[in-house]
């Protein structure tokens, strides 16, 4: 059974193609992994399936009584709610059913006999819904779901102002699965969870009946969830069964084959062009020579794709800073609260440190903490001279309306419109990219207009809160060995193990410090 049928989608974007003839079907139960490097059109399918965004051609055709449920790199939670009251909105559509029940057994007590029947016949029938949807464990059901990913631990009763980018993303994802929607649309949901918290994310897509899609640059974690693969590429996306390894292999395959089309073809053009231009001239073989030209003119030139361009990262190195580059007495860090318990702290010059743990523990105030953003809850952080801190944060600007060119050209104004865009190319982005505003650019697209201004600055210590969210793997691969080239200090926050392991030279987990429960 087709759930979503999409036929021939076209879309444009500044003059460039973004989706070109996309037809796909969505079919029950299929668990639908959607890749493709960063600034191929990811996002702007789902928001086109989604009806977020028209298409400039194509249709799109859901089937009668559809459910679905999407959580997108934009989504935002409005203040003054705490994320109790956020997750109860999951289940409206039975609390408006429990009120119409009320109203029926209010309406019970003036009613005559054959009323009274009809009335009962439909308020059994409403009852009989409320049951079989659970609706009387509603509260179990959240408790269940918020535990696993790891909302307990911040506590169901705490205002939705008050939490960080990371804890919102695990609120929405929460009240999503909490609808238990037909279909499931998920945009890079791993990007803000643990460990702990991923695997319990997996287990729960492995085993959920619906249909799902799934955009995730976390391989281990597509691999393990998905069964078919829709890769986008130069506009064009193309069905593979089976998970992400699946897809390595039969893109290879494919692939090889072309170019060897490509090749044998490229050699019978050359020797078309060859006998024509011997032939044409000829009085007793230029009917030869135009038969071959027909033939050229009719041919239909294979064409390989264009090579994926690797964002280039390099950092440019300041002058050494003093031995010690911080070090902390009796550090307690928090705002209304102590978040750790009594820390000494030392991080030396060359040293390059991962942090790790749960998220809502503090990793990210420690970051600001050491670099001297946040006042210490209780002691000190002495800083050491010298000190040129490139400072890479989590989350940006939301409603950031200026373009990639001019977030860099103000913050660099010496630099020539030129090299503000060369500058940006060397991070991967296209004409179209540099052009667009900051708040409309995909999550990838953004995070390298950001790694694009810490390059052009001189830098001793390098601090990045999860800087390899929303990169693609060759950004992912490219920032890696940028990081290890570099000479200087580095504090990185990360939960991809994978990211930092083997560079390191000391991990530091949070959940050795903290005054919470884990």
């Amino acid at each position: 059974m087709s759930l979503l049928t999409v036929e021939q989608v076209n879309h444009d974007f500044g003059g460039r193609k973004i989706l070109e003839g996309v037809s796909f079907r969505l079919l029950k139960g299929e668990h639908v992994g959607l890749i493709g490097a960063n600034g191929e059109g990811k996002s702007t399918l789902l928001n086109i399936i989604t009806g977020s965004l028209m298409p400039d051609e194509g249709t799109v055709e859901w089937c009668n009584r559809i459910t679905t449920g999407y959580l997108d790199q934009q989504t935002t939670l409005k203040k003054g709610s705490t994320i109790r009251d956020v997750l109860k909105t999951a289940f409206d559509g039975m609390f408006q059913l429990e009120q119409e029940l009320i109203k029926l057994y209010d309406s019970m007590g003036e009613a005559g006999p054959e009323a009274l029947e009809n009335l009962m016949e439909e308020a059994n029938e409403l009852q009989h819904i409320l049951e079989n949807n659970g609706f009387y464990m509603i509260d179990a059901k959240i408790e269940t779901v918020a535990k696993g990913l790891g909302l307990t631990e911040i506590g169901l009763d705490r205002e939705v102002s008050e939490l960080s980018g990371g804890q919102r993303t695990k609120v929405l994802l929460t009240k999503l699965l909490l609808e238990n929607p037909m279909i499931l649309i998920l945009d890079e949901p791993t990007n803000f969870l643990d460990a702990e918290h991923i695997q319990w994310l997996q287990t729960y897509l492995q085993n959920y009946e619906n249909s799902f899609i799934l955009v995730s640059h976390d391989i281990e974690f597509l691999n393990s969830v998905v069964n078919v693969i829709y890769h986008l590429d130069q506009a064009t996306l193309i069905r593979y069964k089976g998970d992400y390894d699946n897809f390595l292999r039969m893109d290879a395959l494919k692939k090889r084959q072309l170019e060897q089309a490509y090749e044998k073809q490229q050699k019978e053009i050359d020797k078309l062009e060859t006998f024509i231009a011997k032939n044409k001239a000829r009085v007793a073989t230029t009917n030869m020579a135009k038969s071959r030209q027909k033939k050229l003119d009719k041919m239909e030139v294979i064409q390989l794709g264009r090579e994926k361009i690797k964002p280039q990262f390099a950092f440019k190195e300041a002058r050494a800073a003093t031995r010690y580059i911080c070090q902390s007495e009796d550090l307690v860090i928090g705002y209304d609260a102590p978040l750790t318990s009594s820390l000494k702290i030392t991080l030396e010059r060359g040293e390059k440190v991962a942090i790790k743990g749960v998220n809502g523990l503090g990793k990210s105030t420690l970051l600001r903490t050491l670099i001297g953003e946040l006042t210490p809850y209780e002691g000190k952080v002495q800083l050491g001279d010298y000190l040129q801190i490139g400072y890479f944060q989590q989350e940006s600007a939301e409603d950031n309306r200026k373009t990639a060119l001019q977030e860099v050209w103000d913050e660099y104004p010496a630099m020539t419109n030129g090299e503000v865009r060369a500058a940006l190319a060397k991070c991967g982005l296209n004409y179209e990219h540099i052009e667009t505003k900051m708040m409309v650019l995909s999550g990838g697209e953004n995070a390298k207009v950001r790694l694009c201004k810490l390059m052009l600055k001189e830098v001793n210590w390098l601090v990045l809160d999860e800087p390899t969210n929303h990169l693609d793997g060759l950004a992912k691969e490219s920032l890696k060995e940028a990081l290890m080239a570099f000479k200087g200090t580095i504090l990185l926050v990360s939960h991809d193990p994978s990211f930092y392991e083997d560079w390191v030279t000391d991990i530091w987990n949070v959940e050795d410090w903290t005054t919470k429960i884990v």
